[in-house]
């Protein structure tokens, strides 16, 4: 790597090469297991498309992107942060929503579900325009792109908040759902004997320049497997309340159980970056 002019790259290859000797000496991996390996990081790569993203779940359920979301966000590392992983079904060009909007683009099965949501920098003050992008699976545990029975961009938008640092919308109280396992990951999970399950939760993506690029999820409250989300994201700080409402619905259309989620993000001053997206 001495020759390599890119300072951090002769960094980074020089540990990974290290690291994997050292695997490979401290397990005294043997040729057929070798030859496994590779093939299986060969069926990853063959398992990902423009709608599927084997190699982010891969990463997702070894808790690697969980870790390397934890080490770059939040005060030094600590677990308490606002932000979580990106997760691999964000797609770049959410539909723009005006605030108080739905995003419900098709029929969808589910409790009506209000949220609204406040953004604010460090010292409490409300930012004003700042690019916030919803995404979440629908009830039946799919998010649009994998579910042809659901509008392209269903349960997806785009929204900006006002004055207050205020962003509001409708959609459906989100469930819980099992990672795709018909690929190479879905074999790791059965050998390990392992759940596939993530506890029932909302994407958000909050952008705005001069202020660090904000990902994270809210998680349900009451969900089964806040303790063992199979991609290791949940955080206390991550679990919203979804409260169920009282009375009369905000929505005049809604006959049935409603819930009512308020939350508060805090974006740090930083570099306003917008992830590469892992599907399009």
């Amino acid at each position: 790597m001495k020759r390599a002019p890119n300072a951090r790259l002769r960094e980074i290859v020089a540990s990974f090469v290290r690291h994997m000797h050292a695997f490979a000496r401290e397990t005294r991996l043997t040729e057929e297991e070798f030859e496994l390996g590779v093939g299986f990081l060969n069926r990853i790569g063959q398992a990902t498309n423009d709608s599927h993203n084997e190699g982010i779940l891969f990463s997702d359920v070894l808790g690697f992107s969980t870790l390397v979301c934890l080490l770059n966000n939040g005060q030094n590392g600590a677990t308490e942060t606002a932000a979580a992983l990106l997760g691999p079904f964000w797609r770049m060009h959410s539909p723009e929503t005006p605030n108080g909007g739905s995003i419900i683009r098709s029929e969808t099965p589910g409790d009506a579900l209000f949220a609204e949501c406040h953004i604010r920098d460090p010292e409490g003050k409300p930012l004003a325009d700042v690019e916030v992008d919803v995404w979440q699976a629908s009830p039946v545990g799919l998010y649009e792109n994998q579910d042809p029975a659901q509008a392209n961009m269903n349960l997806r938008g785009k929204f900006r908040t006002d004055a207050e640092g205020r962003i509001s919308f409708r959609s459906v109280k989100p469930a819980g759902y099992p990672v795709p396992t018909d690929g190479p990951v879905g074999d790791l999970l059965r050998a390990q004997l392992r759940h596939p399950y993530r506890p029932a939760h909302l994407h958000f993506l909050c952008y705005k320049p001069g202020f660090k690029t904000l990902i994270t999820q809210i998680f349900v409250d009451d969900d089964q497997h806040l303790e063992s989300d199979v991609v290791f994201g949940v955080t206390r700080h991550l679990i919203g309340d979804f409260r169920k409402g009282q009375g009369v619905a905000p929505a005049a259309d809604v006959a049935g159980p409603w819930f009512r989620l308020t939350y508060e993000f805090v974006m740090e001053k930083g570099e306003a970056k917008l992830p590469v997206p892992p599907i399009r």
